[in-house]
């Protein structure tokens, strides 16, 4: 059975394509089976994955509207080694769409239901705003993976995700739980960094991943490529922190 977990943060800009596309490609190394969602209607993880979202014949939109099935819609990325289910300027009219349909935050979820067996790991990177969209990841997933920069208007942005996944916890999804914080674009010569990890730590504890995503230029130059950095430049101080943190998740998963 696939472990389901969102990408998200309320704050743009904190890297959660970056790590989205990473993780799948670091799970993917490792040996998992990795579906990859896509619920932005940017459509940068799609083709942060090397599938062009312009050519796709059905994407996540398709799904949403139960139009098209998962298993049909969803694209192997030869480059990266796990599936895609893209996303593209259409989703942005799902939301008007959704608002009159019934189960309107539970759609993904039962298309996800019927591919539970066929991915090991399930990960929905979802956009910077708590819209329909991003509920529909939060009422599918078993957990959230929270990457932030080390900043303290990333704390205040940190605040308000805890208190949505409280609400979907108690309101649509009793399984929903924060399974980690991911510091990203750590840079350890900076003091307000440290600071500000060093109080993460001793807020959150040991949901806190070990693992540290350094600032890296090559993780920035990759997505220009259409293939996430782990793929892109397997040796760079980014992608070899992706695997680390790729095979600290399958431990904590055994652990849960």
């Amino acid at each position: 059975m696939a472990k389901i977990f969102c990408i998200a943060n309320q704050k743009g800009g904190v890297g959660k394509t970056t790590t989205a596309v990473n993780l799948a490609a670091g799970l993917a190394k490792i040996g998992q089976r990795v579906l990859l969602v896509d619920l932005d209607p940017q459509g940068n993880a799609t083709m942060g994955s090397g599938i062009d979202k312009r050519a796709m014949a059905q994407s996540v939109y398709d799904v949403l509207l139960e139009s098209s099935s998962i298993q049909e819609a969803a694209v192997l990325s030869e480059k990266c080694g796990y599936h895609v289910l893209g996303a593209n300027r259409e989703l942005s009219g799902a939301e008007i769409e959704l608002v009159a349909l019934e189960r309107r935050n539970e759609r993904l979820k039962a298309a996800l239901e019927v591919v539970q067996s066929d991915f090991d790991f399930v990960l929905i990177d979802c956009p910077p705003s708590l819209s329909m969209l991003t509920l529909n990841g939060l009422c599918s997933a078993h957990g959230v993976i929270v990457p932030m920069q080390c900043e303290y208007f990333a704390l205040e942005g940190l605040t308000d995700l805890v208190n949505t996944i409280k609400q979907v916890h108690a309101n649509m999804n009793k399984h929903l739980q924060i399974i980690g914080l991911l510091r990203v674009m750590f840079d350890p010569r900076t003091t307000l960094q440290q600071q500000v990890s060093d109080q993460l730590k001793a807020h959150f504890g040991d949901k806190v991943f070990d693992t540290v995503i350094p600032r890296n230029v090559r993780l920035a130059e990759a997505p220009s490529y259409g293939v996430p950095g782990v793929v892109f430049d397997p040796a760079a101080k980014g992608s070899k922190a992706f695997i680390e943190f790729a095979e600290e998740m399958v431990q904590r998963i055994q652990k849960m």
